[in-house]
């Protein structure tokens, strides 16, 4: 007699992209959402969790974000806007703001990545890299994109 296990394998952990720029450090997590996607309709929706910690010895505000965001067909799309989530959070030494939102593609894959545009207690803006990230369902097979 042959057993069969009745439990499903385990999902890979989602993968985490990271860059730190000049003391800061971004970190994403992204996750497709099959509930909010629909393939027959061109529709494929990922969700996003972003991590930012301030390693560096100054405090800053995040004031703006640019997003550049390509499709499986390499269209690419420019989002430039103040802050995330309707918020310009401010770090202190030490201190991690995190947020998550969402992107829908036309294609079944594509990829992420861009900038925050920061303002230091001392006046100066300065730029820190958002990681390129995969948008890949679970079920596909994983491509550099």
């Amino acid at each position: 007699m042959v057993q069969r296990s009745l439990r499903r394998p385990k999902a890979a952990p989602a993968p985490v992209y990271q860059a730190e720029t000049s003391g800061v450090t971004v970190r994403v997590t992204p996750g497709y959402m099959p509930e909010q996607s629909n393939k027959a309709k061109g529709r494929f929706v990922w969700s996003y969790t972003v991590e930012i910690e301030n390693h560096s010895a100054r405090a800053f505000q995040l004031i703006s974000r640019c997003w550049i965001i390509t499709d499986a067909l390499n269209r690419t799309e420019v989002v430039r806007g103040p802050g995330v989530v309707g918020e310009q959070p401010s770090l202190k030494p030490g201190e991690a703001y995190r947020y998550a939102s969402a992107c829908p593609l036309s294609t079944p894959s594509g990829m992420m990545g861009g900038s925050y545009q920061m303002l230091s207690g001392e006046g100066e803006l300065f730029d820190v890299t958002i990681p390129t990230f995969s948008l890949d369902q679970p079920q596909a097979a994983r491509a550099l994109n």
